[in-house]
């Protein structure tokens, strides 16, 4: 009987572990749950989410322009596009060989060029929410709404979540199991 009582004793003190982490914790796992359903959707999401890659002139690499080139059409493509100068810093470049694209995508907002490797020709300005909705779901939004170098706010929001899902994990399945282990015992006493 006594061994019951540790167990209820030890529900009892996994039960306030886990109310208070959900509690303290329900909006970040909201987001993170969210987002997560919405980056598993993004390639299935018909273009809103994830901006559709175009496909260019030709898909042979000799045909096409230089990045240097490239570079500078998109450059002056965002500044066509968007008459308020945004930034055009590189995040980074993503060229697609079997669609004859090369995707250019900015550091300080998210826009991101599509140019037709072979004639330099704008396929597409998009914004890239799928980025957005990544930052949301990693925390590094904030590390970009702050301008943190290294991620900090990014680790430390990671680091937070992760362990506290593993305890809520813990916490939980203990949470179901005490309960069966105090009935178990019950049950082979009375017998």
């Amino acid at each position: 009987m006594d061994n019951n009582k540790n167990i209820a004793r030890a529900t009892r003190f996994y039960r306030k572990i886990h109310n208070w982490i959900g509690t303290f914790l329900f909006v970040f796992f909201f987001f993170i749950s969210v987002t997560g359903l919405l980056l598993g959707w993004k390639k299935h999401s018909g273009g809103l989410i994830l901006p559709k890659t175009e496909k260019g002139v030709s898909s042979n690499m000799k045909d096409w322009l230089s990045y240097d080139s490239l570079h500078t059409l998109a450059v002056k493509a965002l500044h066509d596009s968007f008459p308020e100068n945004l930034s055009p810093a590189l995040d980074r470049i993503d060229a697609r060989p079997d669609k004859g694209v090369v995707k250019f995508v900015f550091k300080n907002h998210y826009t991101e060029i599509q140019l037709d490797c072979t004639t330099g020709n704008v396929l597409a300005v998009n914004t890239r929410t799928s980025d957005i909705i990544e930052q949301i779901h990693d925390g590094s939004l904030l590390d970009f709404a702050f301008n943190t170098s290294d991620g900090q706010i990014k680790l430390g929001y990671t680091t937070i979540a992760g362990v506290s899902l593993l305890l809520l994990t813990v916490t939980g399945f203990f949470l179901w199991y005490n309960p069966v282990r105090i009935r178990s015992s019950k049950k082979s006493s009375h017998t």
